[in-house]
């Protein structure tokens, strides 16, 4: 795990795109839920954050 946040500390791709993915997949999941309004009102912002998150990160140094 130690690997992990070497790599965010060091902006390395790897660790920032995992970050990412996780964004995109917590908006979608938000998105999807039928019960707690606030959390569907978030879920475009989050799956633009991370999608623009990841666009960025692509490019950062393996």
């Amino acid at each position: 795990m130690n690997g992990f946040f070497d790599g965010l500390l060091s902006l390395r791709r790897g660790a920032w795109e995992m970050v990412a993915s996780f964004l995109i997949a917590v908006g979608v999941i938000m998105l999807m839920q039928p019960f707690i309004l606030s959390l569907f009102t978030y879920s475009f912002i989050v799956t633009l954050v991370g999608t623009v998150m990841f666009i960025i990160v692509s490019h950062f140094p393996e």
